[in-house]
Formats: structure tokens, sequence, C-alpha cells
């Protein structure tokens, strides 16, 4: 007899008890294991008792919010990729949740097919095989995938895990021009049509970790893309 394939476990946060169950029911149908918690305090009981592989929650919670724990996930040292769901519509709020390391946002109302593909999206990226390990330059910037670690001129930069998985990408193709599609694919595990602001979001930090001593080697290219270049050559 063949072993089971363990399904992924996802964990649904929010307040609304007729929320919880539609994307109970609908995930469990898709094939996931799912949990779920009615607040955030709830939900970071339930991570430091079990392991899950994506969370999804709401913004708006009563106790703790979504973005309050997402904080404290995050300080705490679980990346755990996390889908927000909101009824907000302000690219500051989006920015905010992309920032505390959201790996997706979702407006509400949505389409439950558009959330599936945006799990299984998430879920493909964050379990697939990871690249071979190498040593990566571009001006002033190197990337030693070995270690994690990148540098400029000498001096470690922080980035989150996402920031370094988007300057490796746009560095293996340094010189090309990258689309945001390409990105949204390659990053995000986003293949279908989209208007997030994902990508650009990322890139501003980028930019404001790496653009400096008049470097500035993370091009747009309108209407096309991002480009790596090495400007101090």
């Amino acid at each position: 007899m063949s072993p089971l394939i363990e399904k992924s476990k996802v964990l649904v946060v929010d307040d609304e008890p007729g929320v919880r169950e539609l994307l109970q029911d609908a995930l469990s149908i898709a094939g996931y294991e799912v949990s779920v918690a009615e607040d955030g305090q709830r939900a970071l009981t339930t991570l430091r008792k079990s392991k899950v592989d994506l969370v999804i929650t709401d913004v708006n919670m009563p106790h703790l919010d979504g973005y309050e724990m997402v904080s404290r996930m995050r300080d705490g040292g679980d990346q755990t990729p996390v889908i927000f769901l909101t009824a907000r519509n302000d690219r500051a709020d989006v920015s905010h949740g992309l920032k505390l390391g959201a790996d997706d946002y979702v407006m509400k109302p949505f389409g439950l097919e558009e959330l599936t593909l945006r799990v299984a999206a998430i879920l493909r990226r964050t379990q697939g095989s990871l690249p071979p390990e190498q040593k990566l330059h571009c001006g002033p910037i190197s990337l030693d995938d070995e270690i994690h670690q990148v540098q400029f001129d000498g001096e470690t930069i922080e980035l989150s895990p996402t920031e370094y998985r988007l300057l490796h990408y746009l560095m293996e193709r340094a010189g090309k021009v990258v689309t945001k599609e390409t990105l949204l694919g390659a990053i995000w595990g986003i293949e279908f049509e989209t208007n997030t602001s994902v990508v650009d979001t990322y890139i501003s930090y980028l930019r404001k970790k790496l653009h400096r001593d008049g470097f500035e080697g993370i091009k747009t290219i309108r209407g096309f893309g991002f480009q790596m270049v090495d400007t101090k050559e």
C-alpha cells in the first residue's frame, strides 16, 4: 500500500463565523487540512501548538487584529506564509501589510476560485525546491546564497525573505528586462491576471535599502518591467 500524501495545512483567522465556515468548506474541498480561529490571539495559540503551511487572516478583528498578529509572528521568528483578507482599499494599508511580511493581500468581497488559486500558488512556491546555491555580484552588491547573505560594499544588508528572493531573481538576470508578470509568477507564484501592486511595493523596499552612495541599480523600464544593472562600472 502506498503511503498517504500529507495535506497542506491552512489556518483561517476571521471573527465572522460565516466567513470561517465558507473558507473552511472551500479549502477542504480543494484538498487542504483546515483549522480555524476567531481572532489573532487564538491563532497565535494554535500556531504555538502546531505547524501550519499557510495562514489566511482577516485584518479587522477584536482582541488582536491581523496586523498585530502577523507582527508578533515575525518577531518570534515564525515565517509561515500569510494572506490578508480585508475590506479596506487603501494602498497604505496594503503596503503596511506587505511590509509586515504578508505574501498576498485579497480584498473583500473575493471569489473563492481566485482565493484558492492564490493559496495553491503560494504553497507551490514556498514548498518547492530551492534554487542552486551560488554567489552573485552586481556593482557594490554581493549575494551569497550559501549563507543567505546580502552585502553592499562589504556591509551586511538585512532583507526579508521575500525581498531576498526578489533580489536574487533580478541579480541572476542582471542586464535583462524582467516583466512584472514574470516576477509575480517566480516570486509570489501568481500565474493569473491580477492588479496587485505587490511587485512595485517590494521593488521600492529594495531600492530604499540598496540605492545608496550613487548606486541605482534597479531600473524601471516603463511598459515592460524592471532591470538590474551595474551602474558603478
